[in-house]
C-alpha cells in the first residue's frame, strides 16, 4: 500500500532528521521533554473507546489505524495516527503531519474508485472524540444526508457483519 515512506513514519521520532527539519514550526513547548515532544517521548497508543465500540478495525496502514465507521448507509473510513496523547494535527511531528496527510490522501483515492462516489469529505473534528482522527466519507447525491453533513442526519444503520466484511475486502482488495 504505501511507498518507502512508511518506514520515515515508523516512529514517533524526527531525531535522525536535521535539526532545521526536526524542530520546524515546533512550539518551544514542545521541544522539552513532555506529553507530545517531537524526540519520541510520547503516551502510548491506545485507541479510544468511543471509536472502538463504534467502528470495524480495516488494518494499520503505516502511521494510522484505518477504521470502518459502523453506519452502513455511507462508505466512511477513519483513520487514527497511532501515537499517545494528540488532539490536534498540530501535535503531531512535522514528520507525522505529512504522513497523515498522505495516508488521507491515499485512502480517499481508494474511497472514491472503490464506491464510484460523486464526492468525498475528509474532516477531522474532535467535537465528541478528542483523539485524533480523520473521518474519510464517500458521498452520493442521493445519500440520506445530501447535501448536509452525515453528521446528525438520521439514525446509523450498523452493518451486518457480514456486509462489513466484504466491504473491507473489497475496499483492501488492491491497496
Amino acid at each position: 500500500f504505501l511507498p518507502d515512506l512508511t518506514r520515515l513514519a515508523s516512529g514517533s521520532s524526527t531525531t535522525n532528521l536535521p535539526p532545521a527539519i526536526s524542530y520546524f514550526g515546533a512550539p518551544k513547548a514542545s521541544r522539552a521533554h513532555g506529553k507530545n515532544c517531537y524526540c519520541g517521548h510520547m503516551e502510548e497508543f491506545s485507541l479510544d473507546p468511543k471509536l472502538e465500540k463504534d467502528t470495524y478495525f480495516v488494518a494499520n496502514i503505516g502511521l494510522c489505524r484505518l477504521l470502518l465507521m459502523d453506519d452502513s448507509r455511507f462508505p466512511w473510513l477513519i483513520l487514527v495516527p497511532q501515537r499517545g496523547g494528540i488532539s490536534e494535527v498540530h501535535n503531531l511531528s512535522p514528520l507525522d503531519q505529512t504522513m497523515l496527510t498522505f495516508e488521507t490522501v491515499s485512502v480517499s483515492e481508494r474511497l472514491k474508485t472503490a464506491t464510484g462516489c460523486d464526492k468525498i469529505n475528509a474532516a477531522a473534528l474532535g467535537n465528541q472524540v478528542p483523539q485524533l482522527h480523520m473521518h474519510v466519507i464517500a458521498r452520493f447525491k442521493d445519500d440520506a444526508a445530501w447535501p448536509n453533513p452525515v453528521w446528525g442526519s438520521g439514525e446509523a444503520e450498523p452493518y451486518d457483519q457480514q456486509a462489513a466484511h466484504d466491504f473491507i475486502k473489497n475496499f483492501m482488495a488492491d491497496f
